[in-house]
């Protein structure tokens, strides 16, 4: 926002025009034990060049880490045009577009965001986004239960090899509105859902199974067999998704023999930055069937009495528009400035450049597993192909291994011991296309002295004239 001075004869006007004595009077509505005291601990008022060196320098304290975490997180290039364009006043300030006649530019714009969605899960329709990935899914659970018409079970299959902070998620958005969520384990050597684990469900009702691809783990799902599984149980297939996996991999919309009925996802791959953990936004597209039963905003495109095209909020089921027992949702924002700058980032590259993309990410990451399970006691956990990322185990205690390679100026991966204790000491390593053969070099090779270090003896590390234990 840009900064707009005011000199004091300048404020004295405007006070004058409202009739106001002070700035301070027009809070005199604030009771006085309401107001804030003021902020006393700040130091006096600096100019602008010290100010600037202060933040530069606390700005590089945090360092500038090599980053092979992934977990539902990602290190990519964007572009620069993404957010010179998406951070113009136009988009900028926009909210939601209720004026169609004043938001024509916003609406198209979205309109473009859920074609692109919709062409690219491979399904009919697209909202205008959610918060992030969990809420995302949450929604899509709870929209399997309404749309369901099959049964009327409030149960849902979640696999495990879900990611466990959606699990939490989604557990804590439902489980208020009964609905029940039936953990799926994983096969302990794959990584992925084999459907044989599915037998035991297969006798009880249960609204929809959740299939991820890839899940948690970077591990690749049997989609079809799991979609299939689904609809021959009477339940929906809700797809959860990475948006850069799907330029290379079979959409959900081409699951199976029919399908997905939902697809979901968390849409920061495209265009948004990490931002010390947001904000991101959610996506969700359907089968034109279940289309009433989507949450959020749904943009329509028609022609107006001259036949010039135009743009609106259509099919509004939420609580604003609606009795609140009825509305599909009680999402009352979404995430339109992350939808815009995801559209941009789409545009910009592509097919062919989300397709480069995507191949890029593969090969790093194999490239990666390849460097770092060549070291003395690294192994890969799971033997399925997998893609963005992979679970490694070390032969030392993770925490202490990434510790050690933080001081590297290294982000060595996501350790898995708190949400998957039976996995030992394993770490989720990923490798976007920002992550080249020096980066990856760099990791190996501060990780092999590490663990070299760490597996020495102490006084073997020691120079002879440092010995403690001379020779008599």
């Amino acid at each position: 926002m840009p900064f707009i001075p005011h000199t004091p004869s300048e404020i004295e006007a405007m006070l004058a025009a409202i009739g106001a004595d002070s700035i301070e009077a027009l809070f005199d509505e604030i009771p006085t034990e309401l107001r804030a005291p003021g902020l006393s601990a700040l130091p006096p008022g600096v100019g602008e060049m010290e100010i600037g060196v202060e933040l530069r320098e606390r700005a590089r304290q945090d360092g500038e880490p090599l980053c092979f975490i992934g977990a539902g997180a990602y290190d990519h290039h964007i572009p620069a045009a993404v957010w010179e364009i998406a951070t113009r006043g136009e988009f900028y300030s926009a909210y939601t577009p209720y004026q169609a006649e004043a938001s024509q530019g916003t609406l198209q714009l979205l309109y473009e965001f859920q074609t692109m969605l919709a062409s690219l899960s491979g399904l009919d329709v697209a909202n205008a986004s959610l918060y992030d990935g969990a809420s995302s899914l949450a929604e899509a659970v709870l929209m399997a239960v309404r749309a369901n018409r099959k049964n009327s079970s409030r149960r849902v299959l979640i696999p495990r090899a879900v990611h466990p902070h959606y699990r939490q998620v989604v557990q804590s958005i439902v489980h208020n509105q009964g609905i029940e969520l039936v953990e799926v384990p994983f096969d302990p050597r794959g990584g992925h859902t084999d459907p044989a684990l599915l037998a035991p469900f297969a006798d009880q009702p249960y609204a929809a199974l959740v299939v991820p691809q890839p899940n948690f783990f970077g591990v690749l799902e049997e989609v079809d067999a799991l979609t299939d599984w689904a609809h021959a149980h009477q339940m929906l297939a809700i797809g959860l998704v990475n948006p850069t996996a799907l330029a290379l991999l079979k959409p959900p919309g081409e699951w199976g023999t029919k399908g997905v009925d939902i697809a979901c996802g968390d849409g920061q791959p495209l265009g948004a930055p990490l931002s010390s953990g947001g904000p991101y936004f959610g996506f969700m597209t359907c089968r034109m069937e279940h289309v009433r039963q989507m949450p959020g905003r749904i943009i329509g495109r028609t022609q107006d009495l001259d036949g010039k095209v135009g743009y609106t909020l259509t099919l509004q089921a939420r609580e604003q528009h609606i009795r609140r027992s009825k509305a599909t949702s009680n999402i009352c924002t979404n995430q339109g400035l992350l939808a815009t700058a995801a559209t941009l980032y789409l545009a910009l590259l592509g097919p062919t450049g989300l397709r480069q993309v995507a191949t890029a990410c593969h090969t790093n990451t194999r490239t990666l597993l390849e460097r770092l399970t060549a070291i003395e006691g690294v192994e890969r956990v799971f033997t399925r192909p997998v893609f963005h990322e992979a679970l490694i185990r070390l032969p030392q205690a993770s925490d202490e291994v990434l510790r050690a390679l933080a001081v590297q100026e290294i982000l060595g991966g996501y350790p898995l011991a708190a949400h998957y204790p039976e996995l030992g000491d394993t770490v989720l390593v990923c490798a976007t296309e920002t992550k080249g053969a020096a980066a990856i070099d760099r990791y190996a090779t501060h990780l092999n002295r590490i663990l070299e270090r760490r597996r020495t003896p102490v006084c073997t590390r020691l120079r002879p004239k440092e010995d403690p234990f001379p020779n008599p």
